[in-house]
């Protein structure tokens, strides 16, 4: 009887060069390419700090749920807002950031299930230090259903072949 082997060895990573060794839109590499993601810029505002001058954690929440916005509008699915419930947050802070610095937060899309859509994000300061990373998560629940519900195929469809948007930066 033959039995798969449980940790087959790495295959070499195949290069673009002849047509035969592309993965053609199939491989993760070429579908991580065509997955949405946006760059947003803002300042540390002075209600975004704490006591001590710099960022509070929870205004990443607020910057990581501004940037999907952004995402969003930028895809056409402004029509979402109310049916995409948060499940999952996480983040891990790095680094300070104080008020009236700068802050760039990339959220990108890195996965596309039936019903949930998994986000990564990094927020940097000024000098491109990451300060916080994580990941969001969000289902879909579709007005008036009781539980999570499969995107509609056309909704699919922009979230995983849409690539990345252009930044929204300070003039």
């Amino acid at each position: 009887m033959n039995t798969p082997d449980p940790d087959p060895a790495p295959r070499p990573r195949q290069t673009a060069s002849a047509p035969s060794d592309s993965c053609a839109a199939g491989c993760p590499e070429a579908l991580a390419q065509n997955l949405p993601g946006v760059v947003v810029e803002r300042r540390v505002e002075w209600p975004d700090t704490d006591a001590a001058g710099h960022y509070h954690h929870s205004t990443v929440v607020r910057w990581v749920e501004a940037a999907e916005a952004v995402l969003l509008r930028r895809l056409g699915l402004a029509h979402l807002f109310g049916s995409t419930p948060r499940v999952h947050f996480e983040a891990d802070y790095q680094a300070r950031l104080w008020f009236g610095e700068t802050v760039r937060t990339e959220l990108r899309v890195v996965k596309v299930g039936t019903s949930s859509l998994h986000y990564a994000f990094t927020v940097r300061g000024e000098g491109e230090e990451t300060a916080a990373t994580g990941r969001m998560v969000v289902a879909h629940s579709a007005s008036r259903a009781t539980g999570s519900t499969a995107w509609p195929d056309d909704v699919r469809e922009v979230l995983t072949k849409s690539g990345p948007q252009a930044p929204e930066l300070f003039a």
